[in-house]
């Protein structure tokens, strides 16, 4: 398993009326926390893009458990957990300190970007993803 750990703020313009955090915006703490995750394995999207491949989101949930609120800093845990294949799965977990909020996951595609076309992960993606994977092996 791939993991990684982002922190981030809770802004004001994150929360609803109630002052809790909009329900969509944990969404876009799932993308930071994937943005985070693939420049730490040295694979930033500019890079893939670069490769000529876009990763877009194909489907998408979330289980919320609590609220965030204004201020608070809050965990995004990302997490590879099976070798990806023509789709790759990311999950994560947002916790306020051990308190799990929010569970979810993402899963992406690998599209050509001349043709706009599903198709494999590039040689480069693999080659990373598995080094991580066995990296990560006790």
């Amino acid at each position: 398993m791939i993991e990684f750990v982002s922190k981030v703020r809770v802004r004001y313009a994150d929360t609803d009326q109630m002052r809790t955090v909009y329900y969509a915006k944990y969404f876009e703490y799932f993308e930071q926390g994937r943005t985070d995750l693939l420049r730490e394995l040295g694979l930033p999207y500019s890079e893939i893009e670069k490769m000529g491949f876009y990763l877009p989101v194909v489907e998408a949930y979330a289980r919320y458990r609590k609220p965030a609120v204004y201020e608070d800093l809050v965990e995004v845990k990302s997490m590879v957990k099976e070798v990806p294949s023509m789709r790759v799965r990311i999950d994560y977990e947002i916790r306020r300190e051990s308190e799990i909020l929010v569970k979810g996951y993402t899963v992406h595609i690998f599209v050509d970007a001349r043709n706009g076309r599903p198709t494999r992960s590039p040689d480069r993606f693999n080659e990373v993803v598995a080094k991580a994977f066995h990296a990560t092996i006790p």
